[in-house]
């Protein structure tokens, strides 16, 4: 048995006419009589009824046909996911990002993702600015998003949004009038060589507020850092835009209002790109996380 004898029979099953279904298949009706004999032949069962006035399909005939039809649309599925294959969408893609950035928006960036490459794997590093750029540079990952600056001459990077920062402290403190007195309490930051860029400019918020913080308790995750602060472990200072994500803990926030505070949040990539599902991958970090 061969394709064209289920391509021919499934035509006739629709067609119910050798004539209108020889004519849809561009071949004459002796062969396609022909090609559904041997079907029937190599089968062993009658697929149609035949008189001089119609064609009707048989019992054996209406399941096959059903049969038929699904084996011939797994086979067009088949060829699409070997395609895919072929063209190198069933490797891997390594993404980078801080962990200030919306989890939500890159739940869905993975979804799309699925959807466009449904074999691809996708990696997820969450990391700080500083070490996704010696990771891009150094094409251990493919794109990631950071924080300004990135000084490094062998990367692209778009602007996403920008963001500032606030005073974090738990919601049962009571903020003093006097900012400075703030230097008493504990402080949570990140580690300094672990993002070194981030903690200069946190000690440049500090400043703006008129304190020098009291450097108690380092982490390398806003998570944790929050966490820290809900249980009254001490004060913090986060992006702005952490704050819809972290509404389940007992958090005041008090945003920092000055401009040169603010930091812009980018996509960087190789210069260079040789990844098939870079353009996709691009577009889609674009439109969910530029503001």
């Amino acid at each position: 048995m061969e394709l064209r004898h289920l391509r021919y029979f499934l035509v006739l099953s629709e067609e119910l006419h050798f004539g209108k279904a020889a004519k849809r298949l561009f071949i004459s009706q002796p062969p396609l009589s022909r090609q559904i004999k041997e079907l029937e032949q190599e089968l062993g069962i009658t697929l149609f009824l035949r008189d001089n006035k119609r064609v009707t399909l048989t019992d054996a005939g209406h399941y096959f046909a059903e049969e038929a039809a699904n084996t011939l649309k797994q086979l067009d599925f088949a060829k699409q996911q070997a395609a895919q294959i072929h063209e190198s969408l069933a490797g891997e893609v390594r993404i980078g990002y801080i962990s200030s950035i919306d989890k939500q928006k890159l739940g869905k960036l993975i979804q799309q993702l699925q959807t466009h490459y449904p074999y691809l794997q996708t990696k997820l590093y969450e990391l700080s600015s500083d070490r996704q750029i010696d990771a891009l540079n150094n094409r251990q990952m493919d794109i990631g998003i950071i924080r300004a600056p990135s000084l490094s001459p062998n990367l692209t990077v778009e602007k996403l949004y920008d963001d500032g920062f606030a005073l974090v402290y738990a919601s049962d403190y009571t903020l003093p009038e006097d900012l400075s007195r703030l230097t008493a309490l504990p402080f949570i930051s990140y580690h300094a060589d672990y993002a070194p860029m981030y903690h200069q400019q946190m000690l440049s918020c500090c400043a703006q507020l008129g304190f020098i913080p009291n450097l108690r308790h380092a982490c390398n995750n806003i998570a944790s850092i929050l966490e820290l602060v809900h249980v009254g472990s001490g004060i913090t200072i986060v992006p702005q835009s952490v704050r819809m994500q972290y509404q389940h803990l007992h958090l005041n926030f008090l945003n920092l209002e000055e401009p040169s505070l603010r930091t812009d949040i980018l996509l960087a990539y190789a210069k260079e790109q040789k990844h098939p599902a870079f353009a996709v991958l691009r577009d889609l970090i674009k439109t969910l996380f530029s503001a």
